[in-house]
């Protein structure tokens, strides 16, 4: 049923589209010809014009699908779509430019073209926007489901339920869970034990169902080839959650090496030497651009902390970085002086005695971590990245937290996807890394651009920020 409903979808999805491009494109010959131009004089007749609507629909649809525009909505976050609609949009220009450039149509509307893709871009991202709200009420509602059997409860099962769970309108529904080591009578988020996996083959032969996860834990996965061969006979699809989720990034990197797979246990895109000269050098013409920006505000908290409380107007703290370097990062200070002992006595709590009146507002504000502009600009620090953290704090949490010492083999940032999240201050720390982590090995430019975003709207705020 759903794979009905799929093809059933898909066609409607690009008979939508067809009207978006022949709608964009009449609008944009509209606006060009008919508004700005405003003259028949040296301008090619509407039926030249129409003519390319022959052509240019059945060549954006096949764009869009190459540019995988339409994979189902479950399996394609808004941030790859949008994505997806911007590469297969210019790749479109590119063709199209170059098609009126080797017919020689000197007279043909160049500014037409951009205005049809930007019209195009916005249309086709409004739908998919629509389609997504739409999508999601009717999952909530129960309807357009994905029917789903649970092979085994390792911790990448039991993790796999919890985001389902937790996100109705992605539309998967667990039909049941069969694992060799629950009771029979067992449930889990209320879905029921309802077998063994021996009784895989005969559930399959039972049951309709969409899709089969096998979530075995390490300790069997001598079963593996065996549940895999009845699954593949029975025709359904059939996916795979390895349960080493906590060795292997998220986004493994793999190589092949002469037909053997071989993974990378940590993969991190800014050991590319172009990603790290594309993010210095944002940060370093970011930091500029704030310096500048922020500056009569970072000249008001200077004059305002030294004329409310004696002492020093910016606070150096030794933090550790790239590589595991010590650097001295800059904040304005924001307590009463305080001895060295007293400033390792651990992170400053709410209501702490020790934060001045002035120090409270900039604490909440964010305004006391602007001096560390300056720290970006030195290479010291990112403008988006883990928070760095004090080395006795360092010492203490490589020993405690699995994998913490991988913060370390990206420059530190004055934000970054945990603070952006709400891990700020007096949270999880396990949970801060767990962000770190995710950062670390699924970077991004997007997704800087991103969490600068959210920063702006929720970041400097904060409520744990005491």
């Amino acid at each position: 049923m759903i794979k009905d409903n799929q093809q059933y979808f898909n066609r409607l999805h690009v008979l939508i589209d067809a009207l978006i491009t022949a709608g964009s494109y009449m609008l944009a010959w509209f606006i060009q010809i008919k508004v700005i131009t405003g003259e028949e004089i040296g301008v090619l007749p509407a039926e030249m014009y129409m003519m390319v609507l022959i052509p240019l629909i059945p060549g954006m649809l096949l764009l869009n699908s190459a540019f995988n525009l339409y994979t189902p909505k479950r399996v394609q976050g808004r941030r790859l779509e949008l994505s997806n609609i911007l590469k297969a949009n210019l790749f479109g220009m590119l063709i199209f430019m170059a098609a009126v450039t080797l017919v020689k149509q000197h007279e043909f509307s160049r500014q037409l073209i951009f205005i049809f893709f930007g019209f195009n871009i916005c249309f086709e991202t409004l739908e998919r926007v629509i389609i997504r709200w739409g999508l999601r009420k009717i999952r909530r509602r129960g309807m357009n489901l994905k029917h789903i059997l649970l092979v085994g409860m390792g911790a990448a099962g039991k993790g796999y339920i919890d985001r389902i769970m937790d996100n109705p309108e992605w539309g998967y529904h667990v039909f049941g869970i069969l694992d060799d080591n629950m009771e029979r009578t067992a449930t889990y988020r209320g879905i029921q034990m309802i077998g063994r996996t021996e009784d895989l083959e005969d559930i399959l032969k039972e049951h309709q169902l969409d899709e089969i996860i096998i979530a075995l834990s390490l300790s069997e996965y001598y079963k593996l080839a065996h549940i895999v061969a009845v699954c593949e006979k029975s025709g359904v699809h059939t996916k795979l959650i390895p349960d080493y989720g906590n060795i292997i990034p998220t986004r493994p990197y793999t190589e092949d090496l002469m037909g053997l797979p071989v993974i990378n246990i940590r993969y991190v895109p800014l050991s590319n030497t172009f990603n790290a000269m594309a993010k210095r050098t944002v940060d370093i013409v970011g930091s500029l651009v704030c310096i500048v920006l922020f500056s009569p505000i970072m000249l008001l908290a200077a004059l305002l902390v030294k004329l409310t409380s004696p002492g020093p107007v910016i606070f150096r703290q030794e933090r550790v970085g790239l590589h595991n370097q010590p650097f001295v990062m800059y904040k304005f200070r924001s307590m009463q002086v305080q001895s060295k002992s007293g400033e390792k006595a651990g992170w400053t709590t709410k209501n702490d005695v020790r934060v001045t009146g002035v120090g409270k507002f900039m604490r909440r504000t964010s305004i006391d971590e602007l001096p560390q502009l300056f720290n970006v600009l030195k290479g010291e620090m990112s403008l988006i990245g883990p928070r760095p953290e004090r080395p006795q704090f360092v010492e203490k949490f490589r020993e405690e937290i699995p994998r913490y010492m991988v913060k370390h083999q990206v420059r530190p940032g004055m934000t970054g996807w945990a603070q952006v999240n709400g891990y700020r201050g007096d949270t999880s720390i396990r949970k801060r890394i767990d962000c770190d982590l995710y950062y670390i090995e699924n970077w991004t430019m997007g997704l800087d651009i991103k969490i600068l975003f959210l920063t702006v709207f929720k970041g400097f705020i904060n409520k744990n920020a005491y």
